[in-house]
């Protein structure tokens, strides 16, 4: 994981050649394009990698592919913040090395503070079909240029159980630092590698940590490989004082990838809530599973990162570009070629327990998007301009209790959300161009894409006494 003590380290920050993506988005010429989720103008992007909090600026990169708007020589992308609202995008982190382990791409990993300097750890691959191995780069203090040595820290383990492995997270448990990926088991099961990482250059394999053959990750998490796991300390409403100055609440998090997913990713992603102890015999940490469930409630969200801070934990995660699902309308592979672009991240995301249960909030400085108040206590039916964000609140009222997003044309209608709503509850929905974030309170989000047509509005249909207030988004004017 980014390691929290990298933003304890202070140095002066350089931004060279730097795009401001206010500037991206305001210009581009796809209505469908968002405006307030940074990504570049043109080509292909996934997963969220090397989140950091560094010197009082946020820094995302993210698997990209600069040439087209498809999944091929995936790069880093790189997009960096002071406030989480205002996005700069810098120029390309890493690229695949011709002749190095990472050849045929530098796919999913993290970036850490390693002795004052920071460090990519990463997935490199040398050829199509070829095993995963954990490639490092080391960085400059702004995180803006690297060196690729093609130095190899891990390679696929002399284990005949594990068939394939990826996507590294690094942690640290009781003064100690360690990694682990996620694998694959010749039985068709999936799996947590750990690994001892007292040098960032020669990892230590540890064996199999975790499966989903275990009672609890069976039920909440089952999976063929788990990708992109996570594991993070989390803030948790129940946990008291003395809980927190010991081992705490623990959050693990995994893509659950199947066979032939080809970025449909149908089981999404799961999570699992419990506790991190030390094995008394071997010293290495235990994870022990007490709940779990599914971290977003739609079919458009997968490959997130977590990055624990001081006082918090964030989320990123990936929607991609897709045929339509559940009734939406999608956008086929000649589209997103004429588009040139493919794949958003998400608003980055607050994590808590409660009650045992994950909760997932947009980061309050997300609130600085609200502009112009279009609608103010709206009944039945409220129109949503294309960048907007509801707050919808239920009410007593007895009958249908859904909620329903819509895109509604000229004797056109598509449902993009439905949902229930009780007295009192309330839904935060968030339309940016094609992408649309639905967050109930107490609760995981639910993230999907929907692309208008010419003529089409956003409607929010209400059931008896529920509300709404719309405002429109607005970038806030630039500080200083």
């Amino acid at each position: 994981m980014p390691s929290p003590d990298l933003a304890a380290v202070h140095i002066r920050t350089v931004h060279s050649s730097t795009v401001h993506f206010d500037d991206v988005a305001a210009a581009h010429p796809d209505a469908a394009f968002p405006r307030f989720h940074p990504r570049p103008a043109q080509g292909w992007i996934n997963d969220p990698n090397g989140i950091s909090h560094l010197n009082g600026r946020y820094h995302v990169f993210f698997q990209y592919n600069p040439d087209s708007a498809r999944h091929h020589e995936i790069a880093w992308g790189h997009v960096s913040s002071a406030d989480l609202v205002r996005w700069e995008e810098h120029p390309v982190a890493l690229r695949p090395q011709s002749g190095g382990p990472d050849e045929y791409g530098c796919w999913t990993g993290v970036v850490t503070d390693d002795g004052g300097v920071p460090t990519a750890a990463y997935s490199g691959v040398r050829g199509d079909g070829g095993h995963s191995q954990v490639v490092i780069a080391r960085g400059s203090e702004d995180l803006v240029h690297w060196e690729q040595t093609g130095h190899v820290a891990a390679s696929m383990p002399a284990d005949g159980q594990v068939t394939a492995v990826r996507d590294p997270f690094i942690f640290r448990f009781n003064g100690k630092r360690y990694a682990m990926q996620g694998a694959g088991l010749a039985n068709g099961h999936a799996a947590l590698l750990l690994y001892t990482v007292e040098d960032m250059s020669d990892w230590k394999y540890q064996g199999i940590w975790l499966t989903s053959e275990n009672a609890v990750a069976a039920d909440f998490t089952p999976a063929e490989i788990w990708e992109c796991p996570q594991l993070v300390r989390v803030p948790d409403a129940t946990e008291s004082a003395a809980d927190s100055r010991d081992a705490g609440t623990w959050l693990m998090m995994f893509s659950l990838w199947l066979s032939g997913d080809a970025h449909e990713h149908a089981n999404g992603v799961g999570h699992l809530i419990g506790s991190l102890t030390e094995d008394p015999e071997t010293g290495l940490p235990v994870f022990t599973p007490r709940s779990g469930g599914k971290s977003d409630l739609g079919r458009d969200f997968y490959a997130p990162q977590v990055v624990a801070l001081e006082d918090r934990a964030l989320l990123w995660g990936w929607a991609n570009e897709g045929p339509g699902r559940d009734g939406r309308r999608g956008r086929g592979q000649d589209e997103i070629d004429a588009a040139g672009w493919a794949g958003v991240l998400t608003f980055p995301r607050e994590l808590s327990v409660l009650d045992n249960a994950l909760a997932v909030s947009p980061a309050p400085e997300i609130d600085a998007y609200r502009g112009a108040l279009t609608a103010s206590q709206a009944e039945g039916t409220a129109v949503l301009p294309a960048f907007a964000e509801a707050v919808v609140t239920g009410g007593a009222g007895g009958g249908d209790t859904a909620v329903e997003l819509l895109l509604v044309g000229d004797g056109t209608s598509q449902t993009v959300f439905s949902g229930t709503i009780e007295p009192g509850e309330e839904l935060r929905v968030f339309v940016d161009a094609s992408l649309v974030e639905v967050y109930r309170a107490g609760s995981v989000a639910t993230t999907l894409r929907a692309y208008p047509a010419a003529g089409e509005e956003w409607q929010l249909r209400l059931p008896e006494g529920a509300t709404a207030d719309v405002w429109a988004l607005e970038q806030p004017a630039a500080q200083g």
